[in-house]
């Protein structure tokens, strides 16, 4: 499992991490991508919607299972991921690149109650 220390970790196997321009990127970990297996389809917000951290950024169906993915960043959604719609395999395939879910930015400070990446391991690998 990889899990690059420049973002931060979500408990519920998100990562959002900060951008030159102050917007944050979220998407899901690799962790979250194995278990979850081949990505079939990927619903994303609408360009502009707020959203509170906890509240649903994605949903997705996968061949092992339907969900959806929070946001571990409240703010304003500025972009989504729209390559997403034809190619869901990229969350699979890329998670911390190309897989990428929405762009957003902040209300506040983000990354509050988000985890390091050396954290976010120890909890998951123990």
């Amino acid at each position: 499992m990889e899990f690059p220390d420049d973002r931060v970790y979500h408990a519920d196997h998100l990562w959002a991490q900060e951008q030159a321009d102050g917007t944050w990127l979220v998407g899901i970990t690799d962790y979250a991508q194995a278990l979850l297996g081949d990505m079939i389809v990927v619903e994303l917000p609408e360009v502009g919607a707020g959203l509170r951290q906890g509240d649903a950024c994605a949903s997705f169906e996968s061949v092992k299972a339907i969900g959806e993915a929070v946001t571990p960043v409240s703010g304003e959604i500025m972009e989504v991921n729209t390559a997403l719609a034809g190619t869901p395999g990229l969350l699979n395939g890329d998670p911390y690149g190309q897989g990428w879910l929405v762009r957003v930015k902040p209300f506040s400070q983000a990354g509050a109650g988000c985890i390091s990446a050396a954290e976010y391991a120890a909890a998951i690998c123990g």
